[in-house]
């Protein structure tokens, strides 16, 4: 059996979690025996072909405006110009007809397509070699990939993302297996009409963590040592983050991981001035932020599809606030790992917090509780097998209905 997986990048353009997941997933397969392929992205070039830790990886480069993934800022023309060709990106599907050609697999997994655009499942079909397509974001809906606009999340799709998304689900007919990588996700699609004919999964991405030892426990009246790890973006509701530690009555330390676009940075700075108990530190690996803090607040305004930064640090006994929205839900779990606010109601986040100082008992409980409550999340072996599952299935089906 051979699997060709697509994905918009691939390591070590490691840009986010679907990168962290899909590597996993391939090293994972192929240590079963199980032949992989991989096709992703560059900015520029023609088609070539490397390996990637025993993994042989394609790369093509983007027929585009620009490289999405480039901190230059573009004009509003830029990018609805970028989006257009992006409907349907007929110059980037002929790498797929190349790449199959060479490797003829018996199944392709999509993943992340941006970039790509759907003309991948065109071509694949032509090949009639069945398709399996993993959600780990909004991008087959919204072309932003996150369903937020104007400082707030969508309710629904607007005109915008109807007209570059106007093909997308008829396309996906096509499809002959979708995963979403929560039932959230999931769900928003096949509430759209999404993947008629496909068979649904849910597979939960997972991480290697090894155990760091024993909970956390609190001392009453000690500082409560807060922290948030992600991009320094608005729609990750880092401001409202801010503002809540800011306005607090008991002692705190907030520290505040990751990095955004610098005039974003600057303005989350001057939110912050006169409070030396907010500091931001950069890049950092998550273990080491972990050690440091009592609780990781994950206040995303926007619905996440998974929000592995959660499971990053329930595994490190590290209990968890989060927006109650997304995929979140699946894994912070009120009263056993975590609590939940509420973006609709700001002062819940400082509600929430507030718990967590006065009842150390509670906290502790929380604490004891948290990686036993993701242990099936960080079974690899769980998400291998899902997947394997889905694969041999598909392939299955696809051999009965062939003529």
């Amino acid at each position: 059996m051979k699997i060709l997986y697509i994905n918009s990048l691939y390591a070590p353009d490691i840009r986010g979690g679907a990168e962290i997941s899909l590597k996993l997933l391939v090293e994972g397969m192929q240590s079963r025996g199980i032949e992989v392929r991989v096709l992703s992205m560059v900015p520029d070039g023609d088609l070539s072909v490397s390996t990637v830790d025993g993994v042989s990886v394609y790369r093509a480069g983007l027929h585009n405006r620009y490289w999405p993934y480039s901190p230059k800022h573009q004009p509003n023309y830029q990018r609805l110009l970028w989006h257009v060709k992006d409907r349907d990106n007929r110059d980037m599907a002929r790498n797929v007809h190349e790449v199959i050609k060479r490797e003829k697999p018996d199944i392709v997994s999509c993943h992340n397509l941006a970039g790509w655009s759907i003309a991948v499942w065109d071509v694949i079909r032509q090949h009639n070699i069945p398709i399996v397509q993993v959600l780990h974001d909004l991008y087959l809906l919204c072309p932003n990939s996150n369903m937020f606009k104007n400082d707030i999340p969508c309710k629904g799709i607007c005109m915008e993302c109807k007209v570059l998304r106007l093909h997308h689900g008829k396309k996906s007919s096509q499809v002959d297996a979708v995963v979403g990588i929560s039932q959230s996700i999931l769900d928003k699609f096949t509430a759209e009409g999404y993947f008629p004919n496909a068979t649904s999964y849910v597979i939960h991405n997972t991480r290697s963590i090894a155990s760091p030892g024993l909970p956390k426990t609190r001392v009453a009246g000690s500082p409560l040592r807060i922290g948030y790890l992600g991009t320094l973006s608005k729609i990750k509701g880092v401001e409202w983050l801010i503002e809540t530690v800011k306005n607090l009555s008991f002692p705190t330390q907030l520290s505040i991981a990751g990095k955004g676009k610098t005039a974003y940075e600057e303005h989350l700075t001057a939110l912050s001035l006169d409070h030396d108990y907010i500091n931001f530190i950069g890049y950092v690996k998550p273990s080491e932020l972990f050690e440091q803090i009592d609780v990781l607040v994950v206040p995303s305004l926007w619905e996440e599809p998974l929000g592995m930064v959660a499971i990053e640090a329930l595994a490190h006994h590290v209990p968890v606030i989060a927006n109650k929205a997304g995929g979140l839900k699946e894994t912070v779990k009120e009263g056993i790992n975590g609590l939940f606010c509420a973006a609709e109601r700001p002062k819940s986040l400082a509600e929430a917090l507030q718990k967590l100082y006065e009842n150390t008992g509670y906290y502790n409980q929380l604490s004891a509780q948290a990686r036993n409550s993701v242990a099936s999340i960080l079974d690899r072996d769980r998400m291998l097998d899902a997947y394997q599952e889905v694969i041999t299935s598909t392939l299955e089906k696809h051999l009965l209905e062939t003529p």
